[in-house]
C-alpha cells in the first residue's frame, strides 16, 4: 500500500484541525511507533503508519457527536458503557467513509486498538501496542519497560499483558466500568503465555 503524498498531507490536516495539539502530537508518536514494530515484526510498515495516524481521527469528537454514530458503527453494547471506547469504532467507520481507506486489516487495527480483541493478529497487536508505547506523550520508563518486554520470547504477548494490567488499574483507580471483553482478554492471554 502506498500512500501520495498529497493524501498523506490532507490527513494530516484533518488531524490538526479535529485532534487537539498534544492528541496530535500522540497520533504522530503512534503512526512512527507503528511503523517502527511493523519493519521489525516484517509487515507492511505504511500501512502502519497510516494506521497508526489514524486510529484517533474521533478521539475529540464530543459525547453528543459520538453519540451521533452508533447506529451507522458496529458497536458492542458493553462499549456503551465508558465512553473512552467510542472513538475507535466510530474511528474504523471515519477511516472508511471520510478518507477512502478499504484496507479491512487497517480498519480492523482501528477498530479495536482501544479494546483489543480476542485473537489478535499480528497488525493488530502492533497498532494496538503503538498506542500504548508511543514515547512521544507516553512516561519514558513505561515505554522503556515495554519495549524490554519486547526483547523476550513471546515478547508481544508478555507486553500486552502488561498494557492490559495497567489498563485495568487505571480503570479501577478512576472508577470506570470495565469491559467484560477486556477482562476475558487479559485472562486469555494469560493462557497463552
Amino acid at each position: 500500500m502506498e500512500l501520495k503524498q498529497t493524501e498523506l498531507k490532507n490527513i494530516e490536516n484533518w488531524l490538526k484541525e479535529n485532534l487537539n495539539e498534544e492528541r496530535y502530537r500522540h497520533t504522530i508518536g503512534v503512526a512512527n511507533c507503528a511503523r517502527e514494530l511493523a519493519l521489525k515484526y516484517n509487515i507492511n510498515s505504511e500501512k502502519a503508519y497510516l494506521a497508526g495516524l489514524l486510529h484517533d481521527c474521533a478521539k475529540c469528537f464530543s459525547k453528543e457527536v459520538s453519540k451521533s454514530y452508533f447506529d451507522k458503527v458496529d458497536i458492542l453494547e458493553e462499549e456503551k458503557i465508558n465512553y473512552k471506547t467510542w472513538h475507535a469504532p466510530i474511528g474504523a467507520y471515519i477511516a472508511k467513509t471520510i478518507f477512502g481507506i478499504t484496507d479491512e486489516e487497517i480498519l480492523s487495527a482501528i477498530r479495536w486498538h482501544t479494546l483489543g480483541k480476542m485473537d489478535m493478529t499480528l497488525f493488530e497487536k502492533i497498532i494496538f501496542l503503538a498506542d500504548k508505547i508511543e514515547t512521544e506523550t507516553r512516561d519514558c520508563e513505561w515505554c522503556k519497560c515495554n519495549r524490554e518486554l519486547l526483547e523476550q520470547e513471546n515478547g508481544l504477548n508478555k507486553t500486552l499483558i502488561n498494557c492490559y494490567k495497567a489498563t485495568l488499574k487505571s480503570l479501577c483507580d478512576r472508577n470506570l466500568k470495565i469491559c467484560k471483553l477486556t477482562v476475558d482478554i487479559y485472562n486469555n492471554l494469560l493462557d497463552n503465555v
